[in-house]
């Protein structure tokens, strides 16, 4: 076999191999999915950027058991959370109760005493990503 025709045949086997690899279902999935694309909270609140102070960006992942709640507590900046697992209803003042689900994207209120529960069977897992100021905290807690 000549070294032309064994690297035709390498390149067709590696080409058929790129598609074999990729999982079924990963093809499915848009190249890009908006979340959330607002200026507002979930209770109205205009949205305003941190000027006290350098802009920080922090993500984590909050994990709640069934029955578990997260204590009253206000965010002094703007925060964003995406449901990947359960469902969480928030509280907050005047008797306003939202429940979020696995998908759901939301803005959080802020400086607004809120109250979060896990309503669910399963745990709940949140991605939170806070845009505060460097050196501050993102939560403060009631009694804090």
């Amino acid at each position: 076999m000549t070294s032309k025709r064994a690297l035709t045949i390498f390149r067709t086997v590696s080409a058929g191999l790129m598609f074999v690899a990729v999982p079924a279902g990963a093809r499915d999935y848009p190249p890009v999915e908006p979340l959330l694309k607002d200026g507002k909270t979930i209770l109205g609140q205009t949205l305003t950027y941190p000027t006290d102070g350098p802009a920080q960006i922090q993500s984590v992942i909050v994990t709640m058991q069934p029955g578990e709640e997260t204590g009253l507590h206000t965010h002094p900046y703007p925060t964003f959370g995406y449901m990947l697992e359960g469902e969480l209803t928030v509280s907050c003042p005047g008797g306003v109760k939202k429940t979020y689900k696995q998908g759901d994207a939301v803005m959080e209120a802020v400086n607004t005493l809120h109250n979060g529960k896990n309503t669910g069977t399963v745990p709940v897992r949140i991605l939170v990503v806070f845009m505060g100021v460097g050196g501050q905290a993102n939560t403060k807690v009631l009694g804090d």
